[in-house]
């Protein structure tokens, strides 16, 4: 699957998920968080288009939800087993 398309199943997964995207400037890569009573998932827009796979599968991926589809899963399980999940990667 071409990666623009993992993008936006990745983006479309957010939005079900009840989550505002936001694609912001800053030195971050990004991240879920709230804002009074809004859920938001904000992305560094500078990042490639594999780190903005990234942040949006580790969010995903944190939140576990029981109904995404076979691709998402698939996509997130790509992310861990390239090893973008272990901590000794991102040092």
């Amino acid at each position: 699957m071409k990666k623009s398309r993992q993008l936006t199943l990745l983006e479309d997964t957010v939005k079900k998920l009840g989550y505002t995207l936001r694609y912001e400037k800053g030195t971050f890569l990004g991240g879920d968080c709230r804002l009074k009573e809004d859920k938001v998932v904000v992305v560094n827009k500078f990042l490639p288009i594999e780190g903005k796979i990234y942040t949006l599968a580790k969010v995903i991926g944190t939140l576990n939800p029981a109904d995404i589809s076979t691709d998402i899963r698939k996509i997130i399980g790509g992310v861990v087993q390239h090893g973008l999940f272990n901590k000794e990667t991102r040092e």
